[in-house]
């Protein structure tokens, strides 16, 4: 191998190195974010599991509206 090789693979193997240490970068940005995000569905899920049973306890057990009382649409 010339000494002009050995440089042009140097320089590739930096440009290489570079790369993966954005982009290891880059996916621990994307666990720390997926992680949060994980842990935002289920307090939502949790905090809806406690509104339906709200809901269902106001409205005494009842899963549609009285016959003579029309949907808030109409």
């Amino acid at each position: 191998m010339s000494h002009g090789e050995v440089e042009l693979l140097a320089a590739r193997l930096e440009t290489l190195e570079g790369r993966y240490a954005h982009q290891e970068a880059a996916l621990e940005e994307l666990t720390r974010t997926l992680l949060a995000q994980e842990q935002r569905i289920r307090e939502q899920a949790e905090l809806l599991q406690r509104l339906e049973r709200q809901v269902r306890a106001l409205q005494g057990g009842a899963d549609s509206l009285p016959s003579d009382e029309r949907p808030p649409h109409y």
